[in-house]
């Protein structure tokens, strides 16, 4: 009876740490100045053991952040020394290599101490707009270009803030306020968490968490072997293309499923590119895992236990294995194409479980705003960075349709229109679905969306482009079709490349197309309801409904008639 009843309080102080960094989380998006953290949510928090092992993260974040910071505690407690960690320490860094993958993270750690002794740590990640360096964007040809590095270090010492080095990372930006404030949000949440954890604590009467630590790795561990010896033990490989900067990029897997681990092993994958789109080893790490647990153990928590049995290899120097020095600002375009990736070889392990491929990376662009050149700026002209986070379609599923405008596999939500114009003299004239961009199956792919994008009179810009899928377009499954491609012109005609940063005239806009999800399913198998669906909503047009689902022209034009009376369908 006491095992059991130990068991239920153990089961309820989880439940209670996952509470407690969720709160962490929450404070953070109230409290960041950045709209990529207040609108988008790209961000993470969790808590971790003594030993830098994490016991839980908040459910608001995305993977890339958590997982990578699933490994970065370690490196903190390694690079501070234990027997300088102490009570009122706030600890910081931006190392690609030792946080989440590239400058434009800021990753704060927290020691957290009860009664004079060290119990635990918080540790929390932003997504900031600027560094410094080049800008956000992918034309930097070594990681000393990108940016303002912050190595591991104190940022307060026993409450004391380290005046220094806010003078140095004011000195190196071009919006200090912001990220300054941006700092200081991640350290509060951080202090938010501490004074819950301590909360639990006293209420459960514990001096330490070593023994729920246990509960929660051992548990954790032994429900996702479970689920991996479950499955049936093979091998398989597979690969997808994708644009690159200059040239496409290969992305090659093999899978091993072992009787209690998956080996997830990227030999074959192109070698490093000279521009900012290569990925460090912990980034792609943190997405293959994100991929395999989402197929496998969903349901299981996410700590660093449930995380162990899916192992990642990759050669040094490949694309998803970057060394310093190499450039790795938009790191991203690459790990968020790692989920469909490994799921070309999982699907053949497994069919009928994972989704077809998506839009991948986010559709995120910066605007770098100035005062007009070509002739005299009005005097309330100003200077402005304002960087917004935007979605294609997701990959249909094998029972449901893929998601519009959503980002799988970062979660990181699309910022509001009136979010992103509030900072900056940027205005965004279109924004809305994209008709017949989801791929056709029986399973329809999610719709990307559309976006025309100008500036407040008086103002020319910078236009730093971070797409994909311009000339990969999302592959269907078992029989669906592609989704759309991404289109980037200007809207005089004058073709724009989906990276890079380019100048943007006084009066000219920039027309946005974003990649649609692919289908799953042969179309024909799709039911007939669900198309006149979404010719009712908009979704397809008449032409996709006849020619790539066999809509009847009678019954697509009926549709249409019912619709334009007010009618529903």
């Amino acid at each position: 009876m006491s095992s059991s009843i130990s068991n239920v309080s153990n089961q309820v102080m989880w439940n209670r740490l996952i509470s407690v960094v969720e709160e962490q989380a929450q404070a953070l998006v109230r409290t960041a100045f950045s709209t990529s953290v207040r609108e988008a949510g790209d961000l993470s928090a969790g808590v971790y053991d003594t030993q830098g092992q994490m016991l839980a993260q908040a459910v608001t974040g995305t993977p890339g952040h958590v997982n990578a910071m699933a490994d970065a505690v370690a490196h903190f407690i390694r690079r501070i020394g234990r027997d300088n960690i102490l009570e009122g320490d706030v600890y910081i860094t931006n190392d690609p290599w030792e946080g989440t993958g590239h400058l434009h993270d800021i990753t704060v750690v927290s020691p957290s101490f009860l009664d004079g002794q060290l119990v635990g740590f918080f540790g929390c990640t932003a997504h900031i707009v600027d560094i410094g360096g080049r800008g956000f964007g992918a034309d930097a040809n070594s990681v000393y270009e990108e940016g303002l590095y912050i190595p591991i270090m104190k940022f307060a010492d026993q409450g004391e803030v380290d005046q220094t080095l806010l003078k140095m990372v004011r000195g190196n930006v071009r919006e200090p306020d912001q990220l300054v404030g941006d700092i200081y949000a991640l350290a509060t949440c951080n202090e938010i968490g501490h004074r819950r954890l301590i909360d639990m604590m006293r209420e459960f009467n514990l001096s330490q968490l070593d023994s729920i630590a246990s509960f929660i790795l051992e548990n954790s561990k032994r429900a996702t072997i479970e689920r991996i010896a479950a499955l049936k033990k093979g091998s398989a490989t597979g690969s997808m293309a994708i644009d690159g900067y200059s040239h496409p990029v290969e992305l090659c897997v093999r899978l091993d499923i072992e009787s209690d681990h998956i080996l997830c092993d990227f030999e074959g994958t192109s070698k490093l590119d000279k521009k900012g789109i290569n990925c460090p080893m912990v980034y792609t790490k943190a997405y293959a895992c994100y991929a395999l647990k989402c197929a496998i153990a969903p349901e299981i928590p996410n700590n660093a236990a449930s995380l162990e049995p899916f192992k990642v290899i990759a050669p040094e120097h490949s694309i998803v294995n970057a060394v310093h020095p190499a450039p790795v600002a938009l790191r991203h375009i690459i790990g968020h194409m790692v989920p469909d990736a490994v799921y070309s070889a999982l699907d053949k392990l497994l069919p009928g479980i994972v989704p077809a491929e998506g839009a991948g990376c986010l559709c995120n662009f910066q605007v770098s705003l100035r005062p007009r050149t070509d002739e005299p700026a009005p005097e309330d002209a100003v200077r402005s960075e304002v960087l917004t986070f935007n979605s294609g379609g997701s990959g249909a599923r094998p029972s449901y349709d893929g998601l519009n405008a959503t980002a799988f596999p970062s979660g990181v939500m699309t910022m509001p229109v009136e979010a992103t114009e509030n900072v900056g003299p940027v205005l965004i004239w279109r924004k809305e679905f994209r008709p017949d961009s989801g791929g056709a199956g029986q399973y329809r792919g999610g719709l990307g969306q559309y976006m025309e994008v100008g500036a407040v009179e008086g103002h020319e810009f910078d236009f730093q482009a971070m797409f994909d899928r311009v000339a990969h377009p999302a592959r269907g499954r078992q029989g669906g079709g592609n989704g759309a491609t991404t289109t980037i012109a200007q809207d005089d005609g004058t073709a724009m490349k989906g990276k890079g940063k380019q100048f943007v005239p006084h009066g000219r806009k920039v027309m946005l197309a974003f990649p649609g999800g692919a289908g799953y399913g042969r179309p024909e198998k799709r039911a007939v309801e669900l198309i006149k669906r979404d010719l009712a909503r908009g979704y397809i047009s008449k032409e996709t409904a006849t020619r790539d689902y066999g809509l009847s022209e009678n019954d697509a034009r009926a549709v249409i008639e019912a619709v334009e009376r007010g009618e529903n369908v």
